[in-house]
């Protein structure tokens, strides 16, 4: 048996949200293609507002900027992932229309 490597063509996208020159805001976008379907599924990751800004719908700006992006780019779903604790992050991502779909396994 032998197990070989190959690099896949992929591609992130950095959203960020600027207030007066200033980041205020991010999240990634990361496209990952597979063999089972011909188009990516992204992964919404590391979205983070700065804190003295937090309250003020920039998170839902930024995902809601993923959400356009990867259905421009023809992403066929969509994930992101939190730990069990943190329940005013799940209720963030049910009112964006995202749904509690499994476990995620490390």
């Amino acid at each position: 048996m032998k197990i070989k490597t190959t690099d896949v063509p992929g591609k992130a996208v950095k959203i960020i949200i600027e207030k007066d020159g200033k980041n205020i805001g991010h999240a990634y976008l990361f496209l990952i293609k597979n063999d089972l379907h011909d188009k990516p599924y992204g992964l919404l990751e590391d979205l983070y507002v700065e804190e003295g800004y937090r309250g003020q719908k920039i998170g839902s700006e930024l995902a809601q900027a993923a959400i356009n992006e990867a259905k421009k780019l023809g992403c066929y779903k969509l994930l992101s992932q939190s730990r069990y604790a943190r329940e005013k992050v799940h209720e963030f991502y049910k009112k964006l229309g995202f749904e509690d779909y499994g476990k995620n396994f490390r």
